[in-house]
């Protein structure tokens, strides 16, 4: 069976695991050690349709003092593996938004991003608290400090279909959080989604941005996609300072379940792009 670095572009990806990494926080997989054939059949392998399988329990290590979930989750690292390139900051290893100013988007790795995946989810928390049952992180953009999108999947125990909606998280000072459904609710006591999706049903997410305007796309066969635009305007990212990067994989939405309740899903594609000087 081949390696996960065999079957996927994972040369710009790094990932976080929920095993300790000697001092009590999650232990990261480099850059270099994910291209070197890295797998493991806990959190992270290949499964036997060629499909990159991401498995996140609810109890494991954390990456921050500052992060009460765990995750099973690629972390863009465009620098490849230049690591004299630090990880934060408008660098190489980021990117900004086509709205930032002129200077970050010559310092920044490029600018504007779209993140497309083919995934399915095969198991979600059945575990827990009526608000964390359920529901997962599936992709995000990540700026300094907040979200610019978290996009989550979540399926009720009670029900056969699962919802899909995201947040949008603007910086401190500029506003507060917004939530956006695309199929079904995020409601802890939705009924059955009449468009849901299935877990183990093939489904895709394009996550794009330009300038200002954040779109996300969910697409399915033989259904139309449903789209959703955010003027992000007024959000503060624009600023300079600001850089972004994308996130994929499994990034768990409870911490009240049983220890060994877990959510896993298989990717199928996973490309992204940016917008270079």
């Amino acid at each position: 069976m081949k390696s996960p670095a065999q079957n996927f572009d994972l040369s710009t990806w790094k990932l976080n695991t929920p095993e300790n990494n000697g001092s009590g926080f999650s232990k990261t997989i480099t850059v270099a050690e994910i291209n070197n054939n890295y797998q493991n059949t806990n959190y992270f392998y290949t499964g036997t349709d060629g499909g990159l399988v991401f498995k996140c329990p609810v109890a494991g290590f954390k990456t921050s003092a500052n992060t009460s979930y765990t995750r099973v989750e690629l972390r863009e690292m465009l620098r490849g593996t230049n690591t004299s390139i630090p990880t934060q900051g408008v660098n190489k290893n980021n990117w900004v938004f086509g709205s930032s100013p002129e200077a970050d988007k010559n310092a920044a790795a490029g600018f504007d991003g779209e993140m497309n995946a083919t995934l399915a989810v095969n198991h979600v928390t059945t575990t827990g608290s009526s608000s964390h049952v359920g529901r997962v992180i599936i992709g995000q953009i990540h700026a300094n400090d907040d979200e610019p999108i978290r996009l989550y999947y979540r399926k009720l125990p009670n029900n056969s279909l699962g919802s899909i909606y995201f947040a949008h998280e603007p910086r401190d000072g500029f506003g507060s959080e917004q939530w956006h459904a695309m199929i079904g609710s995020r409601n802890n006591s939705t009924s059955n989604p009449t468009d849901g999706i299935a877990l183990d049903e093939k489904f895709s997410y394009q996550i794009k941005t330009v300038n200002n305007t954040l779109t996300v796309t969910i697409s399915r066969e033989g259904k139309p996609d449903v789209i959703k635009e955010v003027d992000m305007s007024n959000s503060g990212f624009d600023s300079s300072g600001q850089y972004q990067y994308f996130k994929a994989g499994l990034y768990q939405g409870n911490n009240s379940g049983n220890a060994d309740d877990y959510v896993q899903a298989t990717f199928y594609k996973l490309e992204k792009s940016h917008t270079t000087n």
